[in-house]
């Protein structure tokens, strides 16, 4: 018999709490060329976001500011509870960072150094985090971390691997874990596949969904390639000349929509 006294309550989707809220958000770099210009977006938890649009468009200027690497020039910008008015503060955009994962086209591994070490690394930023320059002055616990991270994207028989004696997509499986260990709520890709031959660019993007999916993580990359952003976003946004130019489920994307993003 259901326990309806015990039964989880429906939460509606007006009740969830973004995990982040852009209105009117502006950016530029030397006050006469905006690269973002009036941005207005919200993201939800668990939401796999494709960011597309061509060369120069602001998307990973976009990605920058939503995570305060780079300060905003105007409007309002929330991520994770943080308020980023220009850069936000230092305790804000410290909370920020270890709620957040970051994965980018270039590994940016230690090669000499052991995939379990560079797994570490991405505790950088926590108290103690001297401790994070390898694996064997790291804590227990941060070890383990590290190791069931290995073990989410297949790669824990590889820990004591020099990074340099993997493959590319091996190396990026690193890099992906590196930013899980923190246990993020968001995790942010720009061009995570960029860099890798079809196959390998599919298992990354594959290993992308399912670990956002089991792990209730919140996904927003930027991709050139269609097929990538597509399959597996929940939803696309197209940027151009730093302006929404749409914002649909990735289902309700058409050929024409694709033309007017990427035509002159």
């Amino acid at each position: 018999m259901l326990d309806l006294m015990n039964a989880p309550t429906q939460t509606s989707p007006s009740t969830i709490a973004p995990v982040i809220t852009a209105r009117g958000l502006a950016k530029s770099y030397d006050r006469r060329t905006m690269i973002l210009r009036s941005v207005d977006l919200q993201v939800l938890p668990g939401e796999r976001i494709a960011l597309i649009g061509a060369n120069g468009c602001g998307k990973s200027t976009l990605l920058k500011c939503l995570i305060g690497l780079h300060p905003i020039s105007g409007g309002e910008l929330d991520c994770l509870g943080a308020r980023m008015q220009g850069r936000g503060s230092r305790a804000e955009r410290q909370r920020l960072r270890m709620q957040t994962g970051f994965v980018f086209q270039k590994h940016c591994l230690v090669r000499r150094r052991t995939v379990l070490s560079n797994v570490v690394h991405g505790l950088f930023g926590a108290k103690g985090s001297w401790r994070a320059f390898s694996h064997s002055v790291a804590p227990d616990s941060w070890r383990q971390s590290a190791l069931d991270a290995l073990s989410a994207v297949n790669l824990a028989e590889k820990a004591m691997f020099r990074a340099d004696a993997l493959s590319g997509g091996q190396q990026q499986r690193v890099a992906i874990a590196r930013a899980l260990v923190r246990r993020p709520k968001l995790l942010i890709a720009d061009e995570p596949a960029a860099s890798l031959d079809p196959v390998s660019g599919r298992n990354v993007m594959d290993l992308f969904q399912r670990l956002c999916t089991e792990q209730g993580i919140t996904l927003i990359y930027t991709s050139h390639d269609m097929k990538h952003a597509l399959d597996y976003a929940t939803r696309v946004i197209a940027l151009k000349q730093g302006r929404v130019l749409f914002d649909k489920p990735s289902a309700k994307v058409s050929q024409s929509d694709l033309n007017e993003t990427f035509d002159g």
